[in-house]
């Protein structure tokens, strides 16, 4: 009884591995054979193949001199963006390829392998955009997501403070509503792709009253770039992953 079980959880949990479309050969086999076939598709060994090269020709040459510099790794950022490899999560109806959470981890794996410096300022993309796509409108969608099929442009996905890294309860950023916009004033820092992103995900404290429940204390934000009263600090430099670090 337990095997069963097992067996069943193990076939639940693995349907959710891939949005994209099994090919003929992966679902004859699947009809065929016993138990779950781990064969990637056709488009999925593309992928891989793909990222694969691109770690291994581009990336991981280039990685030692990024460590050492700590300079942003603009150039393999854009060569990232020409091959299909960023952004893998934007939806097909904003312009984007509208992967799911298997496929784009082949890609991250990958990538990976050349520098987890650049593939973490690669994927901090998704981390930015995933507020947008879960709960954005479709306007803001369209505006948001949809500039970022257009050109290799960077967001930020910006919560952590100085006093609260991954106590987001204390967060001390406030939002103030003045007729029909918010006034916010804070400070974030260690925030991935920080100085070079074209529009912030942020999260602030809108409620004021201290009791007020963490679920509806808090408002999220998307706010350009280029807003009046943004200020970007300087360029923390981590123990690791220079390449990434908080530009």
């Amino acid at each position: 009884m337990l095997q069963s079980a097992l067996r069943a959880s193990v076939r639940v949990g693995l349907r959710f591995q891939s949005s994209s479309q099994p090919s003929a050969a992966v679902l004859k086999a699947s009809q065929t054979a016993p138990g779950f076939s781990f064969e990637l598709t056709d488009e999925q060994k593309e992928f891989q193949a793909t990222a694969r090269k691109f770690a291994r020709e581009e990336v991981a040459p280039a990685a030692a001199d990024y460590d050492r510099s700590g300079e942003y790794p603009v150039p393999l950022i854009k060569r990232a963006w020409e091959l299909g490899l960023m952004n893998t999560h934007i939806p097909v109806s904003c312009g984007g390829m509208g992967l799911g959470i298997f496929d784009s981890c082949l890609i991250t794996e990958e990538i990976a392998y050349g520098c987890t410096g650049i593939q973490t300022a690669i994927e901090a993309n998704s981390l930015g955009q995933m507020p947008v796509i879960l709960a954005g409108s479709e306007e803001q969608q369209k505006k948001y997501l949809g500039r970022m099929t257009e050109a290799p442009l960077m967001c930020a996905y910006c919560v952590t403070e100085p006093g609260a890294g991954s106590d987001v309860a204390g967060i001390k950023t406030r939002a103030e509503k003045k007729g029909d916009e918010y006034i916010v004033n804070g400070q974030k820092m260690w925030i991935t792709n920080g100085g070079k992103a074209n529009w912030y995900f942020l999260l602030a404290r809108s409620d004021p009253d201290p009791k007020a429940s963490a679920g509806k204390a808090f408002t999220g934000f998307i706010v350009d770039a280029d807003s009046p009263g943004i200020q970007i600090g300087r360029k923390v430099i981590g123990v690791c992953l220079y390449a990434e670090m908080f530009q």
